[in-house]
């Protein structure tokens, strides 16, 4: 019976750790009106130069890709 309890208690301390993000996650997304790390700014709100030569490569190959 001495085996049961600590393997229990074992299982327990291993769930406790692997489910700790996971309740931390919860924690912080249920604070400030729904926002789980304070308040972000959603994507696609400014240009970014990164996503305007992304969006150029793009379609330059599609481009390329039809002409043949």
């Amino acid at each position: 019976m001495g085996g049961v309890i600590e393997l229990l208690i074992v299982m327990m301390i291993i769930a406790s750790a692997v489910f700790a993000p996971l309740g931390y996650f919860i924690y912080k997304y249920t604070q400030k009106n729904a926002e789980p790390f304070g308040n972000t700014e959603p994507h696609g709100d400014k240009p970014s130069f990164v996503n305007d030569v992304a969006e150029t490569a793009i379609h330059y190959i599609k481009s390329k890709l039809a002409k043949k």
